[in-house]
Protein backbone atom coordinates (compact mmCIF):
# COMPACT_ATOMS: atom_id res chain seq x y z
CA UNK A 1 0.00 0.00 0.00
CA UNK A 2 3.02 2.30 0.84
CA UNK A 3 3.71 2.91 -3.14
CA UNK A 4 -0.17 3.40 -3.86
CA UNK A 5 -0.20 6.01 -1.41
CA UNK A 6 3.36 7.57 -2.60
CA UNK A 7 1.40 7.31 -6.45
CA UNK A 8 -1.08 9.32 -4.89
CA UNK A 9 0.62 11.84 -3.44
CA UNK A 10 2.66 12.28 -6.17
CA UNK A 11 -0.59 12.94 -8.62
CA UNK A 12 -2.45 14.98 -5.99
CA UNK A 13 1.00 17.30 -5.67
CA UNK A 14 0.93 17.29 -9.75
CA UNK A 15 -2.67 18.64 -9.79
CA UNK A 16 -2.30 20.91 -7.28
CA UNK A 17 0.74 22.44 -8.96
CA UNK A 18 -1.09 22.62 -12.44
CA UNK A 19 -4.25 24.75 -10.72
CA UNK A 20 -1.55 26.76 -9.42
CA UNK A 21 0.53 27.29 -12.40
CA UNK A 22 -2.82 28.22 -13.72
CA UNK A 23 -4.13 30.63 -11.74
CA UNK A 24 -0.70 32.75 -11.12
CA UNK A 25 -0.32 32.95 -15.16
CA UNK A 26 -4.19 33.98 -15.07
CA UNK A 27 -3.72 36.50 -12.53
CA UNK A 28 -0.33 37.73 -14.27
CA UNK A 29 -1.38 37.26 -17.57
CA UNK A 30 -5.06 36.86 -17.85
CA UNK A 31 -6.80 33.94 -18.72
CA UNK A 32 -6.02 33.71 -22.32
CA UNK A 33 -2.36 33.07 -21.55
CA UNK A 34 -3.52 29.76 -19.91
CA UNK A 35 -3.35 26.90 -22.23
CA UNK A 36 -2.15 23.14 -22.73
CA UNK A 37 0.75 24.52 -24.14
CA UNK A 38 1.70 27.08 -21.84
CA UNK A 39 1.02 24.94 -18.87
CA UNK A 40 3.45 22.29 -20.11
CA UNK A 41 6.21 24.24 -20.31
CA UNK A 42 5.90 25.85 -17.32
CA UNK A 43 5.52 22.99 -15.24
CA UNK A 44 7.93 21.05 -17.23
CA UNK A 45 5.57 18.11 -17.82
CA UNK A 46 4.02 17.08 -21.00
CA UNK A 47 0.54 17.52 -22.08
CA UNK A 48 -0.39 14.21 -21.86
CA UNK A 49 0.72 14.49 -18.06
CA UNK A 50 -2.40 17.26 -18.06
CA UNK A 51 -4.46 15.46 -19.35
CA UNK A 52 -3.77 12.47 -17.08
CA UNK A 53 -5.32 14.72 -14.26
CA UNK A 54 -7.57 17.07 -16.23
CA UNK A 55 -9.25 16.44 -19.24
CA UNK A 56 -9.84 19.33 -20.69
CA UNK A 57 -8.67 23.61 -20.04
CA UNK A 58 -12.27 23.92 -18.74
CA UNK A 59 -11.65 21.39 -15.63
CA UNK A 60 -8.53 23.07 -15.05
CA UNK A 61 -10.27 26.33 -14.39
CA UNK A 62 -13.22 24.26 -12.82
CA UNK A 63 -10.61 22.99 -10.49
CA UNK A 64 -8.83 26.52 -9.84
CA UNK A 65 -12.44 28.35 -9.04
CA UNK A 66 -13.20 25.63 -6.57
CA UNK A 67 -10.03 26.30 -4.78
CA UNK A 68 -11.36 29.92 -5.10
CA UNK A 69 -14.40 28.88 -3.33
CA UNK A 70 -12.75 27.17 -0.09
CA UNK A 71 -10.64 30.27 -0.16
CA UNK A 72 -13.26 32.66 -0.35
CA UNK A 73 -15.47 30.64 2.18
CA UNK A 74 -12.60 31.05 4.41
CA UNK A 75 -12.44 34.70 4.14
CA UNK A 76 -15.68 35.06 4.61
CA UNK A 77 -15.73 33.06 7.91
CA UNK A 78 -12.79 34.70 9.02
CA UNK A 79 -14.29 37.90 8.79
CA UNK A 80 -17.50 37.10 10.24
CA UNK A 81 -15.82 35.61 13.25
CA UNK A 82 -13.59 38.97 13.94
CA UNK A 83 -15.49 40.86 16.30
CA UNK A 84 -12.59 42.84 16.62
CA UNK A 85 -13.00 44.04 13.75
CA UNK A 86 -15.34 47.50 12.80
CA UNK A 87 -18.75 47.06 11.52
CA UNK A 88 -21.33 44.44 11.80
CA UNK A 89 -21.26 40.81 10.91
CA UNK A 90 -23.24 41.34 7.50
CA UNK A 91 -20.94 44.98 6.57
CA UNK A 92 -17.58 42.86 7.60
CA UNK A 93 -18.34 39.62 5.23
CA UNK A 94 -19.24 42.04 2.14
CA UNK A 95 -16.28 44.38 2.60
CA UNK A 96 -14.58 41.42 2.44
CA UNK A 97 -16.41 39.78 -0.72
CA UNK A 98 -15.40 42.84 -2.08
CA UNK A 99 -11.98 42.68 -1.10
CA UNK A 100 -11.44 39.04 -2.12
CA UNK A 101 -12.57 39.60 -5.63
CA UNK A 102 -10.21 42.82 -5.45
CA UNK A 103 -7.19 41.42 -4.62
CA UNK A 104 -8.34 38.03 -6.92
CA UNK A 105 -9.47 39.21 -9.75
CA UNK A 106 -8.38 35.81 -11.92
CA UNK A 107 -9.66 33.66 -9.83
CA UNK A 108 -13.11 35.67 -9.03
CA UNK A 109 -13.26 35.22 -12.79
CA UNK A 110 -12.81 31.90 -12.71
CA UNK A 111 -15.48 31.24 -9.88
CA UNK A 112 -18.18 33.41 -11.26
CA UNK A 113 -17.50 35.00 -14.51
CA UNK A 114 -16.04 32.13 -17.18
CA UNK A 115 -18.87 29.77 -18.35
CA UNK A 116 -18.16 26.45 -15.97
CA UNK A 117 -20.23 23.41 -15.20
CA UNK A 118 -19.91 24.07 -11.44
CA UNK A 119 -24.00 24.94 -10.24
CA UNK A 120 -24.73 26.24 -6.84
CA UNK A 121 -28.18 24.88 -5.35
CA UNK A 122 -27.85 21.76 -6.34
CA UNK A 123 -27.74 18.36 -5.61
CA UNK A 124 -24.02 18.05 -7.46
CA UNK A 125 -22.76 21.42 -5.97
CA UNK A 126 -19.23 21.02 -4.51
CA UNK A 127 -18.95 21.57 -0.75
CA UNK A 128 -16.57 24.19 -1.61
CA UNK A 129 -19.40 26.41 -3.20
CA UNK A 130 -21.81 25.14 -0.66
CA UNK A 131 -19.56 26.64 2.30
CA UNK A 132 -18.93 29.78 0.39
CA UNK A 133 -22.51 30.65 0.24
CA UNK A 134 -22.82 29.29 3.79
CA UNK A 135 -21.14 31.79 5.25
CA UNK A 136 -22.56 34.68 3.40
CA UNK A 137 -25.82 33.20 4.08
CA UNK A 138 -25.06 32.90 8.43
CA UNK A 139 -24.24 37.05 8.38
CA UNK A 140 -27.36 37.82 5.98
CA UNK A 141 -29.39 35.57 8.65
CA UNK A 142 -28.61 38.11 11.63
CA UNK A 143 -30.51 41.15 9.34
CA UNK A 144 -32.77 38.92 7.91
CA UNK A 145 -36.18 39.35 10.44
CA UNK A 146 -39.21 37.32 8.87
CA UNK A 147 -37.58 37.37 5.33
CA UNK A 148 -36.78 34.03 3.87
CA UNK A 149 -32.87 33.61 4.38
CA UNK A 150 -31.91 32.34 1.26
CA UNK A 151 -33.46 34.40 -1.09
CA UNK A 152 -32.28 37.13 0.72
CA UNK A 153 -29.36 35.55 0.68
CA UNK A 154 -29.14 35.41 -2.98
CA UNK A 155 -29.86 38.88 -3.30
CA UNK A 156 -27.06 40.16 -1.11
CA UNK A 157 -24.74 38.49 -3.34
CA UNK A 158 -26.19 39.56 -6.60
CA UNK A 159 -25.65 43.10 -5.34
CA UNK A 160 -22.26 42.63 -4.09
CA UNK A 161 -21.29 40.46 -7.21
CA UNK A 162 -22.71 43.49 -9.32
CA UNK A 163 -20.79 46.51 -7.49
CA UNK A 164 -17.53 44.23 -7.61
CA UNK A 165 -18.10 43.86 -11.54
CA UNK A 166 -19.40 47.18 -12.19
CA UNK A 167 -16.43 48.95 -10.03
CA UNK A 168 -14.07 46.26 -11.77
CA UNK A 169 -14.88 47.32 -14.95
CA UNK A 170 -14.79 51.31 -14.48
CA UNK A 171 -18.69 51.41 -14.69
CA UNK A 172 -18.49 53.01 -10.96
CA UNK A 173 -16.84 55.94 -10.19
CA UNK A 174 -14.09 55.08 -8.49
CA UNK A 175 -12.46 55.18 -4.83
CA UNK A 176 -16.51 54.97 -3.83
CA UNK A 177 -16.51 51.00 -3.28
CA UNK A 178 -16.38 50.84 0.75
CA UNK A 179 -19.51 53.47 0.58
CA UNK A 180 -21.75 51.69 -1.71
CA UNK A 181 -21.32 48.93 0.42
CA UNK A 182 -21.98 50.68 3.43
CA UNK A 183 -25.30 51.64 2.08
CA UNK A 184 -26.14 48.20 1.11
CA UNK A 185 -25.87 47.04 4.00
CA UNK A 186 -27.37 50.18 6.25
CA UNK A 187 -30.15 49.92 3.47
CA UNK A 188 -30.80 45.85 4.10
CA UNK A 189 -30.56 46.20 7.97
CA UNK A 190 -32.92 49.04 8.27
CA UNK A 191 -35.19 46.76 5.97
CA UNK A 192 -34.97 43.83 8.59
CA UNK A 193 -36.36 46.67 11.58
Amino acid sequence: MAIEDRRQRERDARRRLITATARTLAETEGWEAVTTRRLSTEIEYSQPVLYKHFGSMEDIVEAVAVEGFEELAETLRAARGDSRASGDELGRVAAAYSDFATKNPALFDAMFIRSTRLHFAAEDTPVPLKEAFAELRAAVAAIAGGRDVDTLTEVVWSALHGLVVLGRNGRLRPGHDTARIELLVTQLRAASS
